[in-house]
C-alpha cells in the first residue's frame, strides 16, 4: 500500500526538527485510553500468582507511570531466564495485552523449570496515546544502548542488566500496521530530514531474527505455533517482507543490537521480534491476541526443549 502523505504536516521537508517542531508535534497528541485502567490493574489481578516488580517511574510533565514487571514467584538463582516484552511501542497493543494473556494463562505451567520475566508496557506514555514514540519523539526501540536517550528503554535495561548471561530466551511482542506506513514512517522522514519512500504493509504474521546470531529452527517453531492461529505474512514480488529479503518463510533478519533494537538488548542465545498484523481483514483483535501467546509458548518451549 502507499501512503496519503506527500508532505508532513509539522516541520520543513528537508530540514531536522528542531525543539519548535517537537513541542508542535507534543502538542497534537492526546491521551486516548488508560494505562492505569487497561494494563496496571490487569497487573494487579496477577500479584495473587506472581511476583510484581516496580522498576521505575517514568514522568512527562504531569503525566506520570510506574513502570511494572512480572515475574515467576518461585523465581530461582539456579534457573534460566527468559524475558518477554510489550509495548516498546505503545500502538502495538497486542504486544501488551498478549503479554498480560501469557502471564495470565501460561506462565505458571514453566514454574521450576525456568524464570519467567514479562515487561507487558514497556512505553506506558506512548500506549495511552496509540504512538509510537516517546513524549520527547524518541523511538524506544531504537534506543536499547548505552547513555540511551529515552528513559523506557534506559530503565528496562537496568531491570535486565544483574541477570547477565542468564537471559537465554528474550521475545519482544510487536505489530505492524497500517498507521506504520499512513502516519509513522511520514513522521519519522519529517522529524529527520529525510524525503519518505513509501513502502508496503505485509498481511500476516512474521518474525525478526538477529542476523549477527540467526537461529533459523527457533524462528520456524514460532512460525508455526503461530500459524494455528493465524497467517503468515507472504514474501512479496521481490522476496521481502517490509523491505528485507525473506530468509525464511515468515522470517526476515535486522542486527538487533546495533540497531538499539529491544530484542538485542541482552546476549540472549535466542531472540526473536514478533510482528502482528491487526489491520488484517482476515484477524480480529482476540486472534492477533493470541498469536502473541502461541510466540511465546513456542518460544519457551523451543528452548526447554
Amino acid at each position: 500500500m502507499t501512503t496519503a502523505h506527500t508532505h508532513y504536516p509539522i516541520g520543513t521537508p528537508g530540514t531536522p526538527w528542531g525543539e519548535t517542531e517537537r513541542a508542535e508535534w507534543l502538542a497534537t497528541q492526546s491521551r486516548k485510553r488508560s494505562y492505569e485502567a487497561e494494563v496496571l490493574s490487569v497487573i494487579e489481578r496477577l500479584r495473587d500468582r506472581f511476583e510484581v516488580v516496580s522498576y521505575g517511574d517514568l514522568s512527562y510533565g504531569a503525566d506520570h507511570y510506574p513502570l511494572m514487571a512480572i515475574r515467576s514467584r518461585d523465581w530461582r538463582d539456579d534457573l534460566p531466564v527468559v524475558l518477554v516484552t510489550g509495548g516498546v511501542h505503545g500502538y502495538e497493543t497486542s504486544g501488551v495485552h498478549g503479554a498480560l494473556q501469557f502471564v495470565d494463562l501460561h506462565a505458571a505451567d514453566y514454574a521450576g523449570r525456568v524464570n519467567v520475566l514479562v515487561a507487558p508496557c514497556v512505553s506506558p506514555w506512548a500506549y495511552e496515546r496509540i504512538h509510537r514514540w516517546n513524549a520527547n519523539a524518541i523511538d524506544p526501540n531504537r534506543s536499547f544502548r548505552e547513555d540511551s536517550p529515552a528513559e523506557e528503554s534506559a530503565a528496562l535495561m537496568r531491570l535486565v542488566a544483574p541477570m547477565g548471561d542468564r537471559v537465554v530466551m528474550h521475545i519482544d511482542l510487536h505489530e505492524t500496521t497500517d498507521t506504520d506506513e499512513t502516519e509513522f514512517r511520514p513522521a519519522l522522514a519529517a522529524r529527520d530530514g529525510e524525503p519518505f519512500k513509501p513502502g508496503e504493509i505485509p498481511d500476516g504474521f512474521y518474525v525478526v531474527d538477529d542476523s549477527d546470531n540467526p537461529q533459523p529452527d527457533f524462528q520456524q517453531a514460532v512460525i508455526r505455533a503461530v500459524e494455528q492461529v493465524t497467517h503468515i505474512a507472504p514474501a512479496d514480488k521481490r522476496g521481502e517482507i517490509i523491505g528485507s529479503t525473506a530468509v525464511a518463510r515468515g522470517v526476515i533478519e535486522y542486527p538487533l543490537t546495533q540497531l538499539g533494537l529491544c530484542a538485542g538488548m541482552t546476549g540472549a542465545a535466542f531472540k526473536t521480534t514478533t510482528e502482528v498484523y491487526p489491520d488484517s481483514p482476515r484477524a480480529t483483535p482476540e486472534q492477533c491476541n493470541s498469536a502473541q501467546v502461541a510466540a511465546v509458548c513456542a518460544a519457551i518451549d523451543y528452548v526447554l526443549g
